[in-house]
């Protein structure tokens, strides 16, 4: 998705040379010494007339977004100040152009995701400076921040639990409140749930990074029967219907695979076993198939049975049943579950017709 022109910002009041002399990541940025490989240099002189620009006008231009992105990507590598100077700039500006948008959401997600290995990962760290980055008194301000967040979570293998709790908890409370950067930032509106918002919620809840692949949780879960008991009475947008019945079929049908995310620490060590190991695992093949005809003829059914293929490429058979088994053990409705429907049905003492939608739909597919 595009991000267009971002206005959800809400107005401080304040005048940009008050803005340049309260906002203490803007005043470093303008003076401080940048870290980068090592090596402290001094931030180029463009890169600080350019925080000091947009402190004065409070507008980025193609011109100056196009510098950034040759400075920024001068390594092949966004550092942690110049990410943290992106969100110092980004909090000063009245206006962002689309060209701002991508490139700060782009910038952002290459640092957390890509800054250190292994790649494609947010650890907990790095989920916790990123909110820090974007919170304020707890609400997001900005829609191309809640953006950085939605596409990271896309983008990663995995992430954190509450990196995705966090703008799912966003959401709610922008439904519930009428206010926040989905809405037009902040102008009054009524409880409602709109497309943009429905969207983003289907992007998070179904995305890679998480509890599992495209799994939904108990807590999002829960988090749609609350914005439905809330809003039932509302000009909820289309997608919102659909969505509600697919993120709780989910919960109640679904199946995850045991490991089948490995944790950011886990993920690095195997990297690191891989990179460490990698010419001796070479020799030991290379030395194994000339000592042993036998073992040579059989190769490529031994590894297959090590990697859990045959020598077609196809799944082994007790690999592949056990992965139908937990698909068809997830499918099915425990009594466990039927009483969490039960007591989420029952919550607002009426049976509605989302509710009776969702209960034909499981009884439908057994």
């Amino acid at each position: 998705m595009r991000i267009g022109q971002d206005v959800s910002k809400r107005s401080s009041g304040l005048s940009q040379a008050d803005k340049l002399a309260g906002n203490a990541a803007l005043s470093t940025l303008c003076h401080a010494r940048a870290r980068i490989k090592g090596v402290y240099t001094k931030m180029t002189t463009h890169f600080t007339e350019l925080a000091k620009a947009a402190a004065a006008d409070g507008t980025v231009d193609p011109q100056e977004v196009l510098a950034l992105r040759r400075q920024g990507w001068g390594d092949g590598v966004i550092h942690q100040d110049e990410a943290e100077a992106l969100f110092a700039l980004n909090d000063a500006l009245d206006q962002r152009d689309s060209e701002w948008c991508d490139f700060f959401v782009e910038a952002i997600g290459e640092y957390v995701l890509n800054g250190t290995p292994p790649r494609l990962q947010c650890d907990d760290a790095e989920a916790r400076w990123l909110i820090a980055q974007i919170d304020h008194d707890g609400v997001v301000d900005s829609v191309v921040e809640l953006e950085t967040i939605v596409r990271i979570i896309e983008r990663a293998e995995n992430v954190p639990t509450l990196l995705k709790d966090y703008v799912v908890k966003q959401i709610e409370q922008e439904v519930l409140t009428g206010t926040g950067p989905t809405r037009c930032g902040g102008e009054l509106s009524d409880t409602h749930i709109t497309g943009t918002e429905a969207k983003i919620l289907r992007r998070v809840i179904f995305a890679s990074g998480g509890c599992g692949p495209a799994a939904v949780s108990r807590f999002e879960a829960e988090m749609l029967f609350r914005l439905k008991d809330a809003t039932l009475a509302s000009a909820n947008s289309p997608e919102w219907e659909q969505l509600f019945l697919d993120g709780v079929e989910n919960y109640l049908k679904g199946f995850t695979v045991a490991n089948a995310q490995l944790d950011h620490d886990r993920r690095l060590e195997l990297q690191r076993f891989v990179a460490d190991n990698e010419p001796n695992v070479g020799r030991f093949m290379s030395r194994m198939v000339r000592e042993a005809p036998n073992v040579s003829q059989n190769f490529a059914n031994a590894m297959g049975v090590v990697f859990g293929k045959r020598k077609d490429g196809a799944v082994s058979e007790h690999a592949g049943e056990k992965i139908v088994a937990a698909s068809i053990e997830g499918a099915k409705v425990t009594q466990a579950e039927k009483d969490w429907v039960n007591t989420m049905v029952e919550a607002d003492g009426e049976l509605d017709d989302l509710e009776r939608r969702l209960i034909a739909r499981i009884a439908a597919a057994g």
